[in-house]
């Protein structure tokens, strides 16, 4: 390969991921650096998209055994435009409880996406928007309507902005944290405190890219901080109230296991495993038959409140927990009433 084909400018390609290496980036190989950055992708793939010299690092195209190093940037590009850009207006089911000319609230099910992105290229939640609403305004990253967002396997409410005044109006509050979320939360253990705060910067883990962890410390991550307080206890299970001043991403999920008290079934942060409780035959059936109950972390998003963009009317909404967090609870509940007897 010569000089000129090792710099790569080529109106044709386009970019699928790109990556910035942190501060603390130990050396690693950048196949590995991606896999662990890119959700459902395989070794095979990677290295062939490398071969393909589709993998560059500071705008240089790299061999799979380059080793990434803090701060460089890592950028997948391909000949088509990333699937989540073609966006597919599709005729989903959504619950939507309030709307008007500016807003949506929706009462998002446990399962669905959010928006598009690796291996989640249809049936997300902004697919069915656009199918509901022609020309909804687009976000810095082009994604429709959006001003927060919940994972895929949480539950609850969102807030849509239709307009672009609403979106820039939204985005504001969000970033001023005068909106009010509280969410619903099973967590493995008996939380000692009946209230409390966690803080620490949450940013992605060092070791695992597709997890986020917190560092107190503050030199990696952004500044989070997540209020909490306990509505019951259950044995070796707490149910609690998080109200999030601040919205990053896995923000309760990561700083519930910081607290060492995982989200129950969080698959992602550890929480799927019998992490309290006894070593009984019968107790292990019966977690496992929770498990099957909510196939997901505990996490609710149950109320929403913000200020209307246009009208300045503080708006509140609340929703129900889902039926599989229903059950769950209820015989976690049962479970302890009957240990105490």
């Amino acid at each position: 390969m010569n000089e000129d084909q090792n710099e790569i400018v080529n109106d044709e390609l386009y970019e699928h991921h790109n990556f910035k290496a942190s501060e603390g980036q130990e050396p690693l190989r950048v196949d590995k650096f991606l896999m662990n950055f890119i959700e459902n992708a395989t070794r095979n793939k990677i290295q062939q998209a490398v071969k393909a010299g589709n993998v560059l690092v500071n705008e240089q195209i790299v061999k799979s055994n380059y080793k990434v190093k803090p701060h460089d940037v890592v950028r997948v590009v391909l000949a088509h435009p990333p699937h989540e850009n073609l966006l597919v207006a599709e005729n989903l089911p959504i619950h939507i409880i309030y709307e008007d000319d500016e807003v949506i609230v929706v009462n998002k099910d446990a399962g669905m996406v959010v928006h598009p992105g690796h291996g989640n290229y249809s049936g997300t939640l902004v697919n069915g928007l656009i199918h509901h609403i022609e020309n909804l305004p687009k976000n810095s990253n082009e994604r429709p309507g959006l001003v927060h967002r919940i994972d895929k396997d949480t539950s609850g409410l969102l807030v849509v902005a239709k307009t672009e005044f609403a979106m820039a109006n939204l985005a504001k509050q969000f970033f001023d944290r005068t909106t009010d979320r509280l969410y619903l939360a099973l967590v493995w253990g008996n939380v000692e405190e009946e209230e409390g705060t966690i803080e620490g910067h949450v940013g992605r883990s060092l070791k695992n890219r597709l997890q986020m962890d917190v560092f107190p410390e503050g030199d990696f991550g952004k500044a989070a901080i997540t209020h909490y307080k306990i509505v019951e206890r259950f044995s070796y299970v707490t149910l609690v109230q998080c109200k999030l001043e601040t919205g990053r991403t896995h923000q309760i999920r990561a700083h519930f296991k910081h607290l060492g008290h995982p989200l129950f079934n969080d698959a992602r942060y550890g929480g799927e495993r019998i992490l309290k409780g006894t070593t009984y035959t019968k107790y292990k059936q019966f977690v496992d038959n929770c498990f099957k109950i909510l196939p997901r972390q505990a996490l609710h998003a149950k109320t929403l409140g913000f200020m209307h963009p246009t009208s300045k009317k503080y708006l509140s909404f609340d929703s129900e927990l889902p039926e599989d967090m229903q059950k769950c609870i209820e015989k976690w509940r049962n479970y302890s009433v009957n240990q105490k007897e």
